[in-house]
């Protein structure tokens, strides 16, 4: 992966109103989702229980309707660096196509193989949760909601809890380091649903991701390879469920 030039990290507004702005904005997003993970980890058992990943409602419309006010957080942060005068350049989302493709597929390849191994073992460890990657299933529509979901998922957490979030706490005055354990222990956290393993997996991500966005200033390639990495994960269970226990 090709590295850039780190650059300044220039406060566009008064610190107090950036760290105001930035509670607003994981408030309507991520944080939310969080603080209701937590409270699943403790409501129910861990061993042996299903959760999904992905809304299991029925009606097409409403599965599309989720999928655009999902979106909503990404379209407010976009929002606001446009009009601070920063751009969508600030945090990282110039598209470089070959680059940021070529670099996505990268990140793809090692996340997968290690998400897996990470999954398994928790599954057999009794510490996490099975989870179901899918919509429904049986629909004409299964895939192109599994797809766009992926990219809602990908958009959302990498452009609001990496590239936003990460540029935000430098510009308030938090070190390289502490800003990166932020956003993976906020990326952790709403993936507390899953039990332990989905915890720790995905803190171990988003130190990877964070770190990457942190050195080369850009954002598509972390979209590209969490989508990737949904799609791969709905297409894997939908093709080897006959073999997973209790779907056979």
């Amino acid at each position: 992966m090709r590295l850039e030039q780190r650059q300044d990290w220039v406060a566009p507004l008064p610190k107090r109103a950036l760290g105001e702005e930035v509670l607003i904005v994981l408030s309507l997003s991520l944080l939310a989702s969080a603080v209701y993970s937590i409270l699943t980890l403790f409501e129910a058992p861990i061993s042996g229980v299903r959760v999904a990943s992905v809304s299991q409602g029925t009606d097409v419309l409403r599965q599309f309707l989720g999928l655009a006010f999902g979106l909503a957080p990404v379209w407010l942060v976009t929002h606001l660096v446009r009009r601070s005068g920063e751009g969508v350049g600030s945090i990282g989302l110039r598209f470089d196509r070959r680059s940021d493709v070529r670099s996505g597929l990268v990140l793809f390849a090692i996340v997968a193989v290690g998400g897996i191994l990470v999954y398994l073992a928790a599954v057999a460890l009794h510490v996490n949760r099975f989870v179901i990657p899918v919509p429904p299933l049986g629909h004409w529509w299964t895939y192109p909601v599994l797809g766009s979901r992926a990219l809602e998922a990908g958009l959302l957490e990498e452009i609001v809890v990496v590239g936003y979030l990460v540029t935000r706490l430098r510009q308030i005055g938090v070190s390289e380091v502490a800003a990166i354990g932020a956003s993976a222990l906020l990326r952790g956290s709403y993936h507390l649903y899953q039990g332990w393993g989905g915890f720790l997996g995905n803190v171990a991500m988003g130190v990877l991701f964070a770190f990457v966005f942190s050195r080369t200033r850009r954002t598509w390639p972390l979209v590209i390879a969490h989508t990737l990495l949904d799609i791969a994960a709905g297409v894997g269970f939908i093709v080897f469920r006959p073999h997973l226990p209790g779907f056979g």
